[in-house]
C-alpha cells in the first residue's frame, strides 16, 4: 500500500486540507500499536480495549497519521487526525477503494465450517505457479482482518486469497460484498459456532451469505458431500461446480491412500495423474479437490497443480507433526476444534504404526451452546481402547466425553483434568510418555493445548 494521506481523507470523507503535494505518504495500516510499522495509518478500534488509548504508543512506533472517532474525548498526539463517525466503517471503505481502484485483483473468497485456512493455502499455492498472490495471514479473516490483508496488497498483486471466518449471521454478507469475488468457495458445514446459530441449517445458510457479493459471472464452489449446501445452492444463479468423495460430484477422489504425513489420491478426471498432499486424512483430500477446481478456473494446468499441492507450505498447529522431549511422536492440531472434525482426526490417528501406546489429548470444544454435552460425548464413537490405549481430557465441557468414555475405558487408562489445572495434566503427560509412544492433541484454540504441546516439546525443568 502507498497512499497519500490527503487521498485516503477524501475517500472515507475525513476533514484534511492539505495539499497532496505536502501530505504524507501511507504505506501501511496498523490496528495494534505493538506491530506498528514507520508509515502506517492507525486504527483505533473500540473493542476490550479502547484503540484510541493507544494513540500515542502509535505516535512513538512511527504512525503518520490516525483515524480518530467524531465525538471522543480528545487525545494528546502530534499526528494528524483523520475523524470520522466509526473507524471501522471507514477503514471498510479504505479497503475497499484501494481493492477495486489501486489494485483490481481476481478475488477468491474462502470459507466453512472446518478446513478454510488449509484450503486457502491450498489455493494460494496452486495459483501462485502462475500468478502473483496475496493471501490472508494467520487468523485475519473477520471484519478486521479482510480489510487489513486486502490493505497489504502490492499493487502488482494479481489474485487475492481471502479466508473469511463468521460468528453470526450476516457477517460473511458484508465481507462478501466488500471484496466482490469472482470466486466463492464452501469448504463444508459442521457444528462450529452452534452455540449462536442452534442448528447446521442455520450454519449453512450463514455459510451461503459469501455469495451474496459475489460477481455475476463468478463462481461457486462447493462440498457437493453436503445435502444442506445442495439444497441452498438451487438459489444462486451463478456457475456452480461441487467437489467431494462421493461420484454424484463434479470433481471426486478416488483411490485414497492416507498415512501419517502425506495423503496420496487420484481423481475423477485425469486419472493418469496422481495427486500428494503433506497432509493427513480424507478431509484435506476434500480440501484439496477445492484448490483444484479454483486453479482450473484460472487456467493452471494439472501438471502444475500436481506440483504445488505436493509440498505446499502447511499453515502451523493444522495436523502438524513434531517431536516430544521423549521421543515421541506428537501430532498437533490444537488451533481449533469441532465434533466432525475431532472424530476424523482420531480415526485416522487410531490407524498410525505404534509400537507404543497411543495416546489422544483432548480438550473442550467451544461454542457449541446447548448441544454441547451431546456433541461432545459424541466423540466416543472414534474412541476405541485396542486402538488408542490412553485417554487425557481437559477442560470443563469435555467431562461429558469422560462420563460416555467410562464404559469403555479402565480408570487408568482414562484420565481427566479440569480447565484449570493444565499444569496438572503436564505433570501426567510428562510422568507417562515414553519414547516409543504416538500422542494427538487436539482441542478449541481457547483452552491454549500449544502450552501443553510446548511442555511436552521442552520436557520438564
Amino acid at each position: 500500500m502507498k497512499m497519500k494521506l490527503s487521498e485516503i481523507a477524501r475517500v472515507i470523507g475525513a476533514d484534511y486540507h492539505v495539499p497532496d503535494a505536502l501530505a504524507p505518504t501511507v504505506t501501511g495500516v496498523a490496528f495494534d500499536s505493538r506491530k506498528l510499522h514507520p508509515g502506517d495509518l492507525f486504527i483505533p478500534i473500540e473493542g476490550e480495549r479502547d484503540g484510541h488509548a493507544f494513540i500515542g504508543a502509535a505516535e512513538r512506533a512511527g504512525a503518520v497519521a490516525t483515524l480518530f472517532k467524531s465525538g471522543h474525548e480528545p487525545v494528546a498526539t502530534v499526528l494528524p487526525k483523520l475523524v470520522v463517525q466509526d473507524p471501522m466503517k471507514a477503514l471498510n471503505e479504505l479497503a475497499r477503494y484501494y481493492l477495486l481502484m489501486k489494485v483490481n485483483p481476481k478475488v477468491v473468497a474462502i470459507t466453512g465450517s472446518n478446513g478454510k485456512t488449509t484450503t486457502k493455502d491450498m489455493t494460494a499455492a496452486v495459483l501462485a505457479t502462475q500468478y502473483h498472490v496475496i493471501k490472508t495471514q494467520d487468523n485475519y479473516n473477520n471484519e478486521i482482518g479482510v480489510p487489513m490483508t486486502i490493505l497489504s496488497m502490492d499493487t502488482n498483486t494479481e489474485v487475492l486469497v481471502v479466508e473469511m471466518g463468521m460468528d453470526r449471521p450476516g457477517q460473511l454478507n458484508v465481507l462478501s460484498k466488500l471484496v466482490e469475488p469472482d470466486v466463492a468457495v464452501i469448504t463444508m458445514i459442521g457444528e462450529a459456532h452452534i452455540e449462536f446459530f442452534k442448528t447446521r441449517d442455520k450454519i449453512a445458510d450463514a455459510k451461503m451469505e459469501i455469495t451474496d457479493g459475489l460477481k455475476e459471472d463468478g463462481l461457486f464452489i462447493y462440498n457437493g458431500d453436503e445435502p444442506l449446501l445442495r439444497e441452498r445452492a438451487k438459489a444462486v444463479a451463478q456457475e456452480q461446480k461441487t467437489f467431494g468423495l462421493n461420484p454424484d460430484n463434479l470433481l471426486y477422489a478416488r483411490e485414497i491412500e492416507a498415512g501419517e504425513t502425506r495423503t496420496d489420491f487420484s481423481l475423477s478426471r485425469w486419472p493418469d495423474l496422481r495427486f500428494s498432499i503433506p497432509l493427513m486424512g480424507e478431509w484435506n483430500v476434500a480440501n484439496a479437490l477445492a484448490a483444484i477446481l479454483v486453479g482450473r478456473r484460472f487456467h493452471v494446468k494439472p501438471e502444475a497443480i500436481q506440483a504445488a499441492l505436493r509440498d505446499f507450505p502447511v499453515t502451523k498447529n493444522r495436523t502438524q507433526w513434531v517431536t516430544g522431549d521423549a521421543g515421541e511422536p506428537i501430532l498437533s492440531d490444537v488451533y481449533n476444534a469441532n465434533p466432525t472434525a475431532m472424530k476424523a482426526v482420531l480415526t485416522d490417528f487410531a490407524q498410525f504404526p505404534c509400537s507404543g501406546r497411543r495416546i489422544a489429548v483432548l480438550g473442550d470444544m467451544l461454542e457449541l451452546g446447548e448441544a454441547s454435552a451431546q456433541l461432545h460425548a459424541s466423540v466416543a464413537a472414534a474412541l476405541d481402547p485396542a486402538k488408542i490405549q490412553d485417554v487425557y481430557l481437559y477442560g470443563d465441557e469435555i467431562v461429558a466425553l469422560k462420563e460416555a468414555l467410562a464404559a469403555k475405558y479402565a480408570p487408568d487408562h482414562l484420565h481427566y483434568f479440569p480447565k484449570a489445572d493444565q499444569r496438572g495434566l503436564i505433570v501426567a503427560l510428562e510422568d507417562s510418555i515414553v519414547h516409543d509412544d504416538l500422542v494427538v492433541l487436539k482441542a478449541s484454540h481457547g483452552l491454549h493445548l500449544e502450552k501443553v504441546l510446548q511442555a511436552l516439546i521442552e520436557g520438564a525443568e
